[in-house]
Order: C-alpha cells, then structure tokens, then sequence
C-alpha cells in the first residue's frame, strides 16, 4: 500500500475508557434550562408537562444522563424552542457511542454511500435492539447497566440512516454466513434477528448479501471494513480488529479496499439467494 503520514490518513488509536461525560450532553442540559427558565418553569413543572419524572429533567439538565429523542420532542413543544433541541439529537446521539467510534459515528453520519463487510457478526446498522443488547451484555470487561442501556440506545439511533432522506445513503452490506448463523442469546433472539435481515433487504437503497461457508479463503479474511463516500467524494475506510481502530482518508491506500470490496461483491451470494439462505436458517431455528 502507499505510504502516508498518520495526518495525512486520518486517525489510528486503541479504544479508551470514557472518561468525563461528553460535551454534548452538557451544552444541551443547558439549552433545556435557558429555555425552562425564559417560560418561567421550574424543574417540577416541567417534568409534569412532559410527562418526566423531576430526577430525570434535573439529570437532563446537568448533562448527568443524555435525552432521548422522545424526551426532546416532548420538550421542544412544552417550551417551544423551534427545533433548537431537536437539532442537537444526533450529536447527543452520537455522544453516547464509545469514544473511539465516536469520529467516525460523525462520517458516517455525512456519507452517501456505505459499504461494509462483516465476517464474525451482523453490522450494528442491521442489528436488533434484542441482539446488540446480548452483544453489549456480553463485553469485557463488563459494562454496567447504565452504559449498555446507552449503547444500545446510540446503536438504535444510528440506524436511522437506513432511511434518511436529505441525502439518502446507498448501503451495501457483505456478512460471512457463519456470523448469520451464530446463535447470539438464544433462538428466538436469532429469529428475530434473521426476520429483521430480510426487512432489511427489502428496502431500496440497501442491498445485503451472505458470502458462504463454502467460498473458502477469499481477500475479506483479513477482517471487516468499511468504505464511506461523502457528499465531495471523499473515501474513507474504517477497521477495527481487537480494540485497535484506524479510519484511513488517503486515496492510494483507500483505492485498494475499494478494489478488494469489489471482488467481495462478485464473490458473495447476490441479494436473491442471500435472502433464501437467511429464510432457511430462520425456519431451522
């Protein structure tokens, strides 16, 4: 591959703990009392127009706990802010990822395309909320509650670019066959999770193929990948294997992953037989 500076890459790291809670969630609490404060409101007031409990406005408000999108719709109509909070969501959002993924949460979030290829799990886009809870539950070292409830909501929440409109994302997803077969908590969870692929498979700017078992060795075995365009055209690649994680921007080096996602593509199994696999491994469980 060509040799480029880190600068000139982008960025290359070992996931950290979190540390302080995130910048986001302070400047919205803040928001919310500025806005509480002008409509004459105090804290119990509030909660009792948004149907909130006063821990939970009051930990809002000191950027204590995030707000979910429910809390902020509820909020922008009873203070009338005029989408201020609603524009802040997605960085709230974002903030509750795990720091490392956090930056390239922000690219992802202003691509127009995404390919990926996944060999040992289904993507985070495509997982449900059953299946990422049993994943995050699963982390060492261990996660508390309040953390997995957050990731998992972070995760939820992200897959609203599946169908964002303003651009839309063309999205293409390779996934190893033995990632769609292992049972993750149990079997109705992978039923549920195999049901929620083929939903997936359907929609129009989506495509989703299984690369067999039976393939053998191909180019992807050296770890998953994901490519993203932006709306200049800019590519970007994202690895992440055994807590090290490296987004790359330079063209020489990305021009190769591109060209090996290409060959993955001819490799794989096209959507149509790719479904009937999914069907036939959920109708076994």
């Amino acid at each position: 591959m060509g040799r480029t500076t880190q600068q000139e890459c982008g960025t290359t790291g070992r996931r950290g703990p979190d540390k302080e809670r995130p910048a986001a969630w302070s400047a919205y609490g803040k928001l919310v009392r500025l806005f509480r404060e002008r409509a004459g409101l105090t804290q119990q007031a509030l909660a009792e127009a948004i149907d909130y409990s006063l821990e939970q406005v009051a930990s809002v408000e000191q950027g204590r706990r995030p707000a979910k999108a429910a809390f902020t719709e509820a909020a922008e109509r009873a203070l009338e802010t005029g989408g201020a909070l609603r524009v802040l969501q997605g960085d709230v959002d974002r903030a509750k990822l795990p720091l490392f993924f956090q930056d390239f949460a922000s690219l992802e979030a202003e691509a127009v395309s995404r390919f990926s290829y996944d060999p040992m799990l289904v993507p985070g886009l495509l997982q449900t909320e059953a299946y990422a809870q049993a994943l995050l539950e699963a982390h060492f070292p261990p996660l508390d509650e309040e953390t997995v409830e957050q990731r998992v909501a972070a995760r939820v929440a992200r897959q609203a670019l599946l169908t964002r409109k303003s651009p839309p994302i063309v999205f293409v997803f390779i996934v190893e066959e033995s990632a769609v077969r292992r049972v993750v908590n149990s079997a109705a969870v992978m039923r549920q999770q195999l049901e929620h692929l083929l939903e997936c498979s359907r929609m129009r700017n989506a495509e989703l193929q299984i690369m067999p078992t039976a393939r053998g060795a191909h180019s992807g075995l050296n770890g998953p990948m994901v490519l993203l365009e932006s709306t200049d055209r800019k590519q970007h690649v994202y690895v992440e294997a055994q807590d090290i994680v490296s987004v790359r921007s330079d063209r020489h080096e990305v021009s190769e992953f591109w060209l090996r996602y290409g060959t993955l593509r001819t490799q794989a199994l096209n959507t149509e037989e790719s479904s009937r696999l999914i069907k036939h491994m959920a109708g076994e469980l």
